[in-house]
């Protein structure tokens, strides 16, 4: 009994061993980011800078980097209390320390001992001074373009939607426009600026006709193929319960297709970006991509990472606001499919 006794007072300690190293494990993991930030810190205050290195005016890679410890150590501690909170950084705090961990690496590269040619790979600090010096111009560039892309976006997307639902329902559609489509659809937007340009009044009007092109062919593609993959029993169903041709149209066949008309929608955004850059760097007299084309003639590779920064938040920002509406209209699919 004695010896029992022992055994189950042996396993009970090596369980409570354990759950200490993985209480421990998870305290590390929590702290990761801020440990990432810290060690990035580090590596600024106590390494000198190259003789190539032109210094700014304030070290605003360190300040980044402070706010980063800050934030971070704040959520770590707050998880311990937090449910929410805790999974957040349980999934996203090994994405943090490796992002903290490149801009390190970037830094002692470009900045500490230049490895790359200075001109063409500006340190952090360069970048992130065109950022904080320069935000009001950027803000007014951003703003064109956010206007821009916007009117081209939402008439290609409308115009996209309703071709879509045409060919899907309309047979007599379907045999005038499929070819149209086909024709012109795979023909890349951008393909059309020197015959855009001099059909149209104002570069504004050309630029917005080149996105909305970009958005529609995808849109028109995915929408009408989502409609022809929807089950005749449903068409049938609603049919035998007396539902007219419009209620089959609009409670039926197009609700059943949205998971494909977002799809076309998610790759017109892709293809309205691509458009738009091009588009502001050849005819429109501003915007981001008509300052990233200006910064680079005039050799300032600092403003153009600075823009493109720029574009990859801002990108980021449309496209998971477009996947939370996708997500609000979809609602019914969760739990039918993979979420």
């Amino acid at each position: 009994m004695k010896s029992i006794a022992e055994s189950i007072g042996n396993e009970q300690t090596h369980i409570q061993a354990v759950e200490k190293i993985k209480n421990a494990g998870r305290i590390c993991h929590v702290f990761l980011p801020a440990i990432s930030a810290l060690l990035a810190i580090a590596v600024e205050l106590f390494i000198h800078d190259s003789g190539r290195h032109a210094a700014t005016k304030h070290p605003y890679f360190l300040y980044v980097l402070a706010i980063a410890v800050i934030c971070f150590g704040i959520a770590a501690a707050g998880s311990f209390f937090c449910k929410r909170l805790q999974v957040w950084l349980a999934e996203s705090s090994l994405f943090f320390a490796v992002v903290f961990l490149v801009l390190n690496v970037s830094n002692v590269i470009t900045k500490k001992i230049t490895l790359l040619p200075v001109i063409f790979f500006p340190s952090l600090d360069k970048i992130l001074s065109v950022l904080f010096e320069d935000w009001l111009f950027l803000l007014t560039c951003l703003g064109s373009s956010g206007k821009l892309l916007f009117t081209g976006f939402v008439c290609g997307a409308l115009v996209g939607f309703i071709t879509g639902v045409a060919v899907g329902f309309c047979r007599s559609a379907a045999y005038w426009i499929n070819p149209l489509v086909r024709i012109l659809g795979p023909i890349p937007a951008t393909a059309w600026i020197p015959i855009v340009l001099v059909s149209f009044p104002t570069t504004f009007s050309a630029s917005t006709f080149l996105i909305a092109l970009a958005v529609w062919f995808p849109t028109a593609v995915m929408t009408s193929s989502g409609i022809l993959n929807v089950q005749n029993a449903y068409f049938e169903v609603s049919s035998t319960l007396g539902a007219g041709r419009f209620y089959q149209i609009f409670k039926v066949g197009i609700p059943a297709a949205m998971p494909h008309v977002f799809l076309g929608l998610f790759n017109g955004m892709c293809a309205s970006f691509l458009t738009l850059m091009t588009a502001e760097m050849l005819g429109v007299k501003n915007g981001i991509g008509w300052y990233i084309n200006w910064q680079k003639d005039m050799m300032a590779y600092a403003n153009v990472y600075a823009g493109l920064i720029l574009i990859a938040v801002t990108f980021y920002m449309l496209i998971t606001l477009l996947f939370r509406v996708r997500d609000h209209v979809l609602v019914w699919q969760k739990g039918v499919i993979k979420w």
